[in-house]
């Protein structure tokens, strides 16, 4: 009894936290960016504590016995985690950024851009239909396991690219503005055959407004266009699921091909 009690107060707590923290900055990195985590609505005590428990609890890699905190190098070493783990949580970011951008074009064709409301994670004037499409695809995200797969890309990282004084290539960077493209991709993608209908239709309302100008096309117009787009947006998030798993797995192999990028 003794004998475990002075190895409990015999432990090295400072080596332990030494040990810890450059893993912690790189998850909490992550955990401040990534979807669901990085909700400005999540109070910053339960990211950190949820970054703390994780560094804690998962057998990830420690830093050399070479290197101190508070030094030069230490200061370097904390600013490349920060690099990483923002890099990993702003790419996996993009793709909920898609699905907002295709509901921003849906809703200025269906003439709901005015149906706007605050929105701490789109901004300050995101749509209505922007906000639900989003949240659908945060449940797709959750119910396949997404938010695991994003640790373990996390985790796979550490093998990539080492907690260690190591620089940190060009075309790592360049990869993530090349991420940054399929936002507008997939985005009209997925935004595209409703953008076509609705483009049809307020081109057959200008030529019957030109064949009876009689009709007020104002009035029938609105409604029309509507309640056609409402109908072709149940199919669209019927179609959502599997567009939402297409970009997810198009996202993580960015994602591993932007961190060889980082040390290639």
């Amino acid at each position: 009894m003794d004998y475990a009690i002075d190895s409990l107060f015999n432990i090295d707590f400072f080596s332990l936290i030494t040990d810890c923290f450059f893993p912690f900055v790189r998850l909490l990195a992550l955990i401040m960016v990534a979807p669901i985590t990085g909700d400005k609505e999540l109070p910053s005590r339960v990211k950190i504590a949820l970054a703390l428990c994780i560094a804690i609890l998962l057998p990830l890699p420690r830093a050399a016995d070479n290197i101190t905190l508070f030094s030069l190098m230490g200061i370097w070493i904390i600013l490349q985690q920060i690099v990483v783990g923002v890099m990993i949580g702003f790419a996996m970011q993009i793709t909920f950024m898609t699905v907002r951008f295709a509901g921003e074009l849906i809703s200025m064709q269906m003439g709901l851009g005015m149906a706007t409301f605050f929105d701490p994670i789109g901004g300050p004037s995101t749509s209505v239909l922007s906000r639900l499409i989003n949240i659908i695809t945060l449940l797709i995200f959750l119910s396949v396991d997404g938010h695991l797969w994003l640790f373990h890309a996390l985790a796979t990282s550490f093998d990539i690219i080492p907690v260690g004084v190591m620089p940190l290539k060009d075309n790592g960077f360049l990869a993530l503005i090349e991420v940054n493209a399929l936002l507008f991709i997939n985005g009209i993608i997925l935004a595209l055959p409703l953008m076509t209908l609705l483009l049809i239709i307020n081109m057959a309302l200008g030529l019957l407004n030109r064949i009876t100008p009689q009709l007020s096309i104002f009035v029938v117009g609105y409604p029309l266009t509507l309640l056609l787009g409402l109908t072709m947006l149940t199919y669209l998030i019927a179609t959502l699921p599997t567009f939402a798993e297409f970009i997810f797995e198009q996202m993580f192999a960015r994602i591993a091909s932007m961190l060889w990028y980082l040390v290639d």
